[in-house]
């Protein structure tokens, strides 16, 4: 069971995960669907990577939030690197997002060359070697 989404999953063959998700007409209710092990991972590298920054960006909120209310002049001071920070912050989350999508869609990309018949680029790289 995966812990993020509850979702039962198995592993039946090397690049494939059969998900599934409880509706359907499939064998004792539940439906199976196939899921790209590199496309799974991905995504939750990445989330867990924005929710790490996110939570951190949290803590220091807080943190901003109690030197301002404490209105002492060397806490107001500091909460500009603070905010600073929470900014850079901000831009590691869109990063992240920007690079998730590049990553996904070249995965998908590979697959459907794959689909379709044509080699994909890491059987030509494992080939040359």
């Amino acid at each position: 069971m995966d812990n993020t989404t509850g979702i039962a999953i198995a592993s039946p063959k090397p690049n494939k995960k059969r998900v599934k998700d409880g509706g359907g007409d499939a064998k004792n209710g539940e439906e199976e669907e196939e899921c790209d092990v590199e496309a799974w991972d991905t995504l939750s590298k990445s989330f867990k990577q924005v929710q790490s920054v996110l939570d951190h960006n949290r803590d220091l909120i807080q943190q901003v939030n109690a030197n301002h209310q404490s209105k002492i002049p060397d806490n107001l001071v500091k909460n500009v690197s603070l905010i600073r920070e929470i900014n850079g912050n901000i831009s590691k989350v869109m990063s992240i997002y920007s690079d998730l999508s590049v990553n996904f869609s070249n995965i998908v990309q590979e697959r459907r060359r794959v689909k379709n018949g044509g080699e994909s680029n890491l059987e030509n790289n494992s080939n040359e070697s």
